[in-house]
């Protein structure tokens, strides 16, 4: 059949065809779900940023 003789080719061939299915599917299933909230590192980073600066101050 369409000219494949190895039945490897045909499983290759499903594979990918059951990863794309896959990938819709998970991709419509979370299409509207929210990311992460990244403002807590940064607000680490800002108080971290604030101790440096008043250690340096202290020091001179």
């Amino acid at each position: 059949m369409f000219g494949i003789s190895d039945p490897g080719i045909y499983l290759a061939y499903l594979l990918v065809f059951l990863c794309v299915i896959f990938a819709v599917v998970y991709g419509i299933v979370n299409w509207n779900k929210g990311g992460t909230d990244n403002t807590l590192p940064l607000e680490e980073d800002i108080k971290w940023e604030e101790e440096e600066l008043k250690i340096k101050e202290d020091e001179a």
